[in-house]
């Protein structure tokens, strides 16, 4: 059946007809529930699919009308989806994994990907690495927009759910690697020891547990140089008598010139301090830097794998540029690691 309208153009879509029962299900709007069901509400599904809440509301309203049963649940204050709902919500899942692998298949046989693209990623990130990304995609990928947007790991994730990145860098712990939310894949970009580094005139302890009652340079609750603490202090019994907190590792270097306390750095960021010393004792775990890119409906998924590509090269050359200068003491492992989600 044809429609009129501006439907009948550019934007018409082709409905699928399910057999058995003469239902014709529109797979767009199949999309839009499976966007409603992972974002939890029609708000948060129009702000993904950058459409008002009213029109996801009208698309909601005419899925109904074509299944001819409700989809969701209104008699309460949040959207549930009733149990067709959930049932046509999956299916719509599959709809949209179809278009993604049709679009991935197109890109490798014309080897072109292009499209706006935005890519969350932490302050260091953008030091190091990240705005070498967009040189990389200029030269391999010229029909990619890309956008660099920095991010803390919360709001990146939250952002990434919503559709608002379409890639996200996070600095991740091995030990308790970050839940990948639905729709998303990740690769691990870098793995990394941790090291225990002192100020300048500490003298080194025969074991961890000599500087509990000692000051400490900690990290956020929940990073992943916290979560290498939280591991060290419970197998040393290590109490700080003050722990100050720097997020960053350029915060840590400055706390360190003034002799502020230990603290724990992934090894490249610790043979590059330039006041203090490294230990050689041992902290459980693995820093890790992770990039996640969705995948799922609605994602450009040429566009991210390019992005996604370009992160992983220009970590790559700043890893070998660091090493070739001595200030590392060799290159981090950043190439084709396997992620802790698979």
């Amino acid at each position: 059946m044809r429609r009129s309208g501006c439907e009948n153009g550019h934007d018409r879509v082709v409905e699928a007809a399910v057999s058995g029962g003469g239902v014709r299900l529109d797979p767009k709007r199949l999309l839009i529930l499976r966007h409603i069901a992972e974002s939890g509400g029609v708000a948060a599904a129009a702000r993904a699919l950058g459409h008002t809440a009213s029109a996801v509301s009208q698309q909601l309203q005419r899925l109904e009308q074509e299944a001819g049963v409700p989809l969701v649940d209104r008699s309460g204050g949040r959207t549930e989806l009733t149990a067709a709902g959930r049932l046509l919500a999956e299916h719509g899942g599959r709809v949209g994994d179809v278009l993604a692998d049709a679009a991935r298949e197109l890109q490798a046989l014309t080897g072109q990907a292009s499209g706006p693209v935005t890519i969350g990623v932490p302050g260091p990130a953008i030091t190091y690495f990240a705005t070498t990304t967009l040189r990389f995609l200029a030269e391999s990928h010229p029909a990619i927009t890309p956008r660099l947007v920095e991010t803390d790991r919360e709001d990146g994730l939250r952002a990434l759910r919503l559709g608002e990145f379409d890639v996200l860098v996070i600095e991740d712990d091995s030990a308790a690697p970050t839940p990948l939310p639905p729709g998303v894949t990740a690769q691990v970009m870098l793995r990394d020891e941790y090291r225990l580094v002192l100020p300048d005139g500490w003298e080194t302890p025969g074991s961890p547990a000599e500087l509990t009652g000692r000051p400490w340079i900690g990290a956020p609750g929940g990073s992943p140089r916290d979560l290498a603490f939280q591991r060290l202090a419970a197998a040393h019994g290590i109490a700080p008598s003050v722990q100050h907190v720097a997020a960053y590792r350029f915060a840590v270097y400055s706390m360190l010139a003034a002799r502020l306390g230990p603290a724990i750095l992934p090894a490249h960021a610790a043979e590059q301090i330039t006041h203090g010393g490294i230990t050689a004792l041992p902290v459980p775990g693995d820093y890790l830097v992770r990039s996640l890119r969705r995948s799922g409906a609605g994602a450009p998924v040429p566009a991210a794998e390019a992005a996604a590509d370009a992160l992983q090269s220009a970590l790559l050359c700043t890893a070998e540029f660091l090493a070739s200068r001595g200030l590392t003491a060799g290159e981090p492992r950043v190439y084709k690691l396997i992620d802790p989600s698979v």
